[in-house]
């Protein structure tokens, strides 16, 4: 199994990319984890919002394969516990996917394409972060879920 993170453009908070790498490097003593980054689109003054997700898309479908379980990080998406999102990733895991996909949208969210393409939907908290922290926060959550799968301390409940 593998696991690839999706996101639309890049961080640029130096501070953010220093702790987003640190999570990535630890995670790679779990899984094979790839950070994939779509440049944002340019010259978006002209496009509508619907546009916008539309064009997005089309860069989406074309980073995932066919046989890829897509999940969207999505504010109408479940809500986990960290033990919960571990037991999450657990039951991906045994599945027969190849990758497991997680996509983080652009500034407007997903096109309906998207929506239908994708398994699943989560949430990462009610609240709302910016597309930047989201990643070091998913990121770290997704090392905190391999800790837990194997018992170890990070985690206390």
């Amino acid at each position: 199994m593998k696991i690839a993170f999706l996101v639309i453009g890049k961080t640029t908070d130096k501070n953010l990319i220093i702790l987003q790498d640190d999570y990535q490097n630890r995670l790679k003593h779990y899984i094979n984890f790839e950070y994939i980054v779509i440049p944002e689109l340019r010259n978006t003054k002209s496009l509508n919002e619907n546009d916008q997700k539309e064009k997005e898309a089309d860069l989406i479908l074309k980073s995932i394969d066919n046989n890829d379980e897509v999940i969207l990080l999505d504010e109408k998406g479940k809500e986990f516990t960290s033990v919960g999102f571990a037991q999450f990733i657990e039951k991906k895991i045994l599945s027969s996917y190849k990758r497991m996909v997680f996509v983080v949208g652009g500034p407007y969210g997903f096109s309906q394409r998207i929506y239908e393409r994708a398994g699943s939907k989560i949430s990462l908290s009610s609240m709302t972060f910016s597309h930047q922290m989201i990643r070091l926060i998913f990121t770290e959550q997704l090392y905190r879920a391999f800790t837990i799968l194997k018992g170890e301390p990070y985690h206390h409940e």
